[in-house]
C-alpha cells in the first residue's frame, strides 16, 4: 500500500524530491491532488515510510 509522505506545492518540487528519494533507492510515486491548485502528493510504500521520512527531512532542509 502506498502512503503519502509529503504534499509538494509545485510539480517541479515534487519531481526534485522524487529524484532525490529515487537516488537513495526508494520507490516513489507522484500524484496530482487538485488540478486547480497544482499540488502533488509524494507517495512511498508503507513499509518504507520511517526510512523515507529521515531522508526527506534532509532533502527539505537543503
Amino acid at each position: 500500500m502506498w502512503t503519502v509522505i509529503y504534499i509538494a506545492p509545485t510539480a517541479k518540487i515534487a519531481e526534485r524530491i522524487r529524484q532525490k528519494l529515487t537516488d537513495e533507492g526508494f520507490l516513489v510515486n507522484i500524484r496530482p491532488i487538485n488540478l486547480t491548485k497544482q499540488q502533488f502528493e509524494i507517495l512511498v510504500p508503507e513499509g518504507e515510510v520511517n526510512d523515507v521520512q529521515e531522508v526527506l527531512t534532509t532533502i527539505l532542509h537543503m
